[in-house]
């Protein structure tokens, strides 16, 4: 089994051309703090269960609220943080408002991480 000390550099070489390359591609400050949040925003067990039911189907608070076992205020509250992180959008019908996911972006980001956790 290889250690820690396995895997380090013996010998001190620089590749200048692929950090060049590498530092020519990563984005900017402003756009690397975007993405943190962004993964900030997922890393919340309850708004990942919000995502995965809107995943299924458009449904009211109400409806979040008694599927997931979480009070409509807290279910509203993670909407709000969802919406504002364009994740998911509203449309109402009369007094009742749907929500559902933004866009299929937001589908593939669900369903790669499941890809991912369920890979053997």
């Amino acid at each position: 089994m290889k250690t820690v000390n396995d895997m380090t550099c013996k010998t001190f070489i620089i590749h200048e051309n692929l950090i060049k390359k590498v530092v020519d591609l990563l984005p900017d400050e402003n756009i690397l703090s975007r993405i943190t949040e962004f993964f900030k925003i997922l890393g919340d067990r309850s708004r990942v269960r919000i995502l995965m039911a809107l995943l299924v189907s458009e449904m009211c608070v109400c409806d979040l609220s008694v599927l997931l076992n979480i009070s409509q205020s807290a279910i509203s509250h993670q909407l709000r943080i969802l919406r504002q992180s364009n994740l998911v959008k509203f449309r109402k019908e009369g007094k009742v408002v749907f929500y559902s996911l933004t866009d299929d972006h937001v589908n593939t980001i669900i369903d790669m991480g499941l890809e991912h956790i369920n890979e053997k």
